[in-house]
């Protein structure tokens, strides 16, 4: 049959006379156009279905590669500067070890609380209570707790508080409070703070 005649045949051709149980009854052009028909379906079906699933699985894995890239050049970054990052640690180390070094290796307590009372007297102040705490012991140093109330203007408290700052030991102040002595007068401060001094730990660290 030639390509005329076939295409004569599909014109005069009607759907109503396909017999879907018995497909080999078809005509050969009509066949033709079925298998084609078919054969578009089953390659759109399977792109859509198929290819597209993998088609997400490439683009996950593209954001895969982008973020191990980034972790590549970051890890990268790290291990070649790694040495200079040891070396700085160790200058820091030491430098700490150094500065922990310089604390005495005892309280001097007598002398600091004289230092303490003789700072709080010049400011103005008046003692009610300056009283040693349980020492704290942490890993490279010891502390000791100092708690201080006293009575005085709030110029004077500043000025004492400004003279421990300033004292050679090192001592650092904690937990303040200060409110008036009585209800009847604002001019007159009650103070309560912790001091804290410090001393080396030497077995510390072992």
């Amino acid at each position: 049959m030639s390509l005329a005649d076939s295409l004569e045949s599909l014109r005069k051709f009607e759907l109503s006379e396909l017999d879907v149980n018995n497909l080999g009854s078809w005509p050969t052009p009509v066949k033709v156009v079925t298998c084609v028909l078919l054969f578009g379906l089953v390659g759109f079906l399977g792109y859509h279905f198929h290819l597209q699933d993998l088609k997400a699985q490439l683009e996950q894995r593209q954001g895969q590669e982008q973020t191990l890239r980034q972790q590549y050049t970051s890890k990268a970054f790290q291990a070649a500067n790694l040495q200079a990052y040891k070396d700085q640690m160790g200058e820091m180390e030491t430098s700490f070890g150094e500065m922990l070094r310089q604390l005495p290796s005892d309280t001097e307590v007598p002398g600091l609380l004289e230092d303490i009372t003789l700072t709080g007297l010049g400011s103005g102040l008046e003692f009610e209570e300056i009283k040693l705490q349980p020492e704290v012991t942490q890993q490279f140093y010891i502390e000791l707790p100092i708690q201080i109330n006293a009575v005085g203007a709030y110029h004077d408290l500043a000025t004492f508080i400004s003279g421990v700052a300033s004292l050679p030991r090192i001592v650092t102040l904690h937990d303040f409070e200060i409110k008036p002595v009585s209800a009847a007068s604002s001019s007159r401060l009650r103070m309560s703070i912790v001091a804290k001094t410090y001393r080396y730990n030497e077995g510390g660290g072992q």
